[in-house]
């Protein structure tokens, strides 16, 4: 009789706790129904933020491949800003002003936009950016050149004024996470957006994106002539260089100089001491030597994100500029300014004479077709739809969209 009771009050009891679920159940499913389905949008978000901790651009991509569980928050994130930064001295000014234009002309994104310029160069920068005030999705810092006080004077003599800079940009943005720097003669002929998306196809060891210094090894620089280690075939070109700040800060890098791993900010003088006889191209050949002794350290994209004179120059060896066009123009070697590289110099120009008015933007393209027309007479000039391809694209997107569908 016991043992039956027994039975009996467990069988009440199980019934008991399974109402209890149900009604529970019901309730939630109730609230969720009344919320309009806000439990699942929360549980998207979260998820989201998870990923932006584990290795999205500008979000903590430096613990990206780390395992380490990401850190979940179901506030409102703010509109992820990019960086740029650039480094002006001489007569760069305009120069500068003018990659800039190109780069707010096509990005959808805010950008943030970090100057390092000679002292003697703020107030004109000052002047002419803050005339762009009605660009709602811009703002820039202006910062001076520094360079370590115990040597300084090594460090500005390195290759042109000011362009060893660069190499410190982690040590002074040291509350950015993730940054593009690009040299002055530099065009966007593609959004900004386009080339920050690359951080997100960073592995869990590269820390910064570079393109290769030549396509082609028969008249390639490096493998040619240097008299030091330099990355892959050919070498690697800076003037477009993507990084995660972050990762650059803890990562401890090989070397030839010692059996011991050194960070970022301790790598750079003995670097510059060891090899300072064998360099030709200051920063560049530094960045060269690093990352031959770390290659699994660089993300390499392709030559149309950084396309040079030497692309064209003794004939196409772009393909990928061929296919799709030109998407960062970089107009080195000064082929804005003369009549070397005419097809350079017209893209320039039209950049450089256009407004932000969506109409000058639109009305860009025809007369630009036609100055390049007159340049086939060169080896550049003769591909000359490589520099409009791309152009025409970003263009269309983002001007002749109507604006609901940007």
């Amino acid at each position: 009789m016991r043992r039956y009771l027994r039975v009996v009050g467990l069988c009440l009891a199980c019934g008991f706790c399974s109402l209890l679920y149900a009604f529970s159940q019901l309730a939630v499913s109730l609230e969720e129904g009344a919320a309009g389905g806000r439990r699942p949008q929360a549980a998207a978000m979260v998820s989201w933020l998870a990923d932006g901790e584990r290795g999205g651009p500008g979000r903590g991509a430096g613990s990206a491949g780390s395992g380490r569980p990401g850190r979940y928050s179901l506030k409102t994130q703010p509109t992820e800003k990019m960086h740029l930064a650039v480094v002006a001295c001489g007569e760069r000014l305009e120069e500068t002003l003018t990659m800039l234009k190109s780069a707010l002309i096509f990005s959808i994104k805010p950008l943030q936009v970090h100057i390092f310029a000679e002292d003697q160069l703020h107030d004109s920068f000052k002047d002419r950016l803050d005339s762009w005030s009605f660009l709602q999705r811009f703002n820039y810092t202006l910062y001076p050149i520094t360079f370590p006080s115990d040597s300084a004077v090594e460090w500005k003599k390195l290759f042109k004024p000011c362009a060893s800079q660069r190499l410190f940009l982690p040590l002074i943005l040291k509350e950015v996470d993730s940054l593009l720097y690009v040299d002055t003669d530099i065009l966007f002929l593609r959004p900004v957006d386009d080339i920050w998306s690359l951080l997100k196809k960073f592995n869990s060891t590269q820390i910064a994106a570079m393109a290769p210094e030549h396509e082609e090894p028969r008249i390639g620089w490096y493998n040619r002539f240097a008299r030091h280690p330099y990355y892959g075939k050919t070498g690697v070109n800076s003037g477009v260089m993507l990084m995660n700040l972050t990762r650059m800060r803890r990562k401890y890098f090989k070397n030839d100089m010692t059996t011991a791993r050194l960070q970022w900010g301790d790598i750079l003088m003995p670097l510059l001491k060891k090899y300072k006889l064998n360099i030709t191209w200051g920063d560049q050949d530094l960045l060269n030597i690093m990352f031959f002794h770390n290659p699994e350290s660089l993300f390499v994209f392709s030559c149309q994100w950084n396309y040079r004179p030497d692309h064209c120059i003794y004939g196409s060896n772009c393909r990928g500029a061929e296919e799709e066009g030109v998407f960062i123009l970089h107009g080195n070697r000064g082929v804005y300014h003369d009549d070397k590289q005419p097809a350079f110099r017209a893209v320039y120009e039209a950049l450089r004479n256009c407004s932000f008015e969506d109409d000058a933007v639109r009305s860009l393209l025809k007369p630009l077709e036609l100055e390049l027309q007159k340049t086939v007479h060169t080896y550049c000039g003769k591909t000359y739809k490589v520099f409009i391809k791309q152009l025409t694209k970003s263009i269309r997107n983002r001007y002749n969209t109507p604006p609901k569908e940007r």
